[in-house]
């Protein structure tokens, strides 16, 4: 008997496009033995057909129009690789209305429309998958869609950004300064020469609402995600930091605390001994703890040809499972019609790290004292250099737990201090208890 082929429509013949591709020529009777069916590629659709990605591809099956593509009978799945958020969810409703899994990369895509993507792929009973939206190669959406389905999840905290992580290891390594980090990570092919989306924090809170989105069941608003980047880092808070023995990451942090959800993205002291602070360079790693299992940590390439176009091979093998067995594909794991509740970022609590410019004068560090005091927030340390007397001198103050709102009124009277010569510096400190 001939084995069954599941028809593959590829929407984006770009970098990740041709990793699948290779990945689907190289590897596809391995897959095909695993699965029970043979991945076939039918159509392909790019706006650009001529240039070199250095795999074959019938010319045949090459076409500029997307929706031909979603159309056509031959197909059974469709991989959306086009990035964006205006003619990639078109193709992508258009595919689940038709009944047709989809396959997604488009974690900015899911950020900003999930909600709506999530209702119609209810609706039409057709998957949604989006493994390769977040951590690259890394199987952490499978492994909270099914490895750890039967824990409650306490809490998500990740390393999802290469391009900041490689800066802050390099400031750290090299003791250079963030633009000199940021240029070296752009000539090694690291950061876009419009980096922007990276080091202010977007890419990882667009990967942070999918994370929360699935592991709470219902879809998180990108606008309700309070987002810091790493442009104002500076190489002696790293310093700092690794003299009080912690490193600094960019971290997404995601939490249920007390019935509520919290998801954040912000730079973040994190302990030298603890596992994330030892991910370095481009890598990234995501810790997931469960009621029953406990920590759980997920760890390896974020992003690139290869780890991406693995992971959408990944769900292109378990859709084509669900279609050989006759069964509907995976339920979606958040539902058009669930409500949370977010926490405010306001009733955050937190330890935080203060780097300021104070006057060297009797009684100056004591109206900091009482300014924080005053605002329900405990000094846990103080560091401060030998200086002469009248002249501006950086003081660290690292500060017990506190509530942002608290913290926030505290800096702005901080700030407007006359012997305050420049802004405070202010970073989280997570200690993971």
């Amino acid at each position: 008997m001939p084995m069954k082929e599941i028809g593959i429509g590829l929407l984006g013949f770009g970098t990740v496009g041709a990793g699948v591709v290779e990945g689907l020529q190289e590897n596809g009777d391995l897959l095909a033995g695993r699965v029970g069916a043979r991945l076939a590629l039918r159509k392909v659709a790019d706006i650009d057909l001529e240039r070199d990605r250095g795999v074959k591809v019938d010319r045949a099956i090459l076409t500029k129009d997307a929706f031909a593509v979603v159309r056509d009978p031959s197909v059974d799945v469709v991989v959306e690789l086009i990035g964006g958020c205006s003619i990639a969810k078109e193709l992508i409703l258009e595919a689940l209305k038709l009944g047709k899994p989809v396959v997604t990369a488009n974690k900015a895509l899911l950020a900003e429309h999930g909600a709506e993507l999530y209702r119609a792929a209810e609706k039409s009973g057709a998957g949604l998958y989006c493994e390769a939206s977040v951590g690259g190669g890394i199987p952490v959406i499978k492994a909270l869609r099914e490895g750890l389905v039967g824990n409650e999840i306490q809490s998500i905290c990740g390393i999802l950004n290469g391009t900041c992580n490689y800066i802050l290891t390099e400031m750290e390594r090299e003791r250079i300064p963030f633009r000199k980090a940021l240029k070296d990570a752009q000539e090694k092919g690291y950061a876009e020469a419009e980096p922007s989306l990276d080091i202010d924090g977007i890419d990882t809170a667009h990967k942070a609402v999918v994370l929360a989105s699935l592991a709470y069941g219902f879809a998180v608003p990108m606008k309700s995600v309070h987002v810091e980047g790493i442009r104002s880092i500076d190489q002696v808070d790293i310093l700092n930091a690794e003299n009080m023995g912690y490193r600094v990451k960019l971290l997404a942090l995601i939490k249920r605390v007390d019935g509520e959800v919290e998801v954040r993205v912000n730079p973040t002291l994190v302990p030298l001994d603890h596992m994330l602070a030892s991910v370095n360079g481009v890598f990234n790693a995501i810790q997931i703890s469960g009621d029953i299992v406990g920590d759980t940590l997920y760890y390896g390439r974020g992003a690139g040809r290869a780890a991406t176009s693995s992971a959408v091979l990944s769900d292109l093998a378990d859709v084509a499972r669900a279609l050989v067995g006759g069964k509907a594909c995976a339920r979606a794991m958040v539902r058009a019609d669930a409500q949370g509740r977010l926490r405010s970022m306001d009733e955050i609590e937190s330890r935080y790290y203060l780097r300021l410019m104070l006057l060297d004068k009797p009684g100056m560090l004591a109206r900091v004292a009482h300014i924080l005091g005053e605002n329900q927030i405990s000094i846990a340390s103080v560091m401060q250099p030998e200086a002469r007397k009248g002249e501006h001198v950086p003081v660290v103050i690292v500060t017990h737990d506190a509530k942002e709102k608290n913290f926030r009124a505290a800096l702005q009277e901080i700030d407007a201090l006359d012997v305050v010569s420049a802004k405070t510096v202010r970073l989280r400190i997570e200690d993971f208890r």
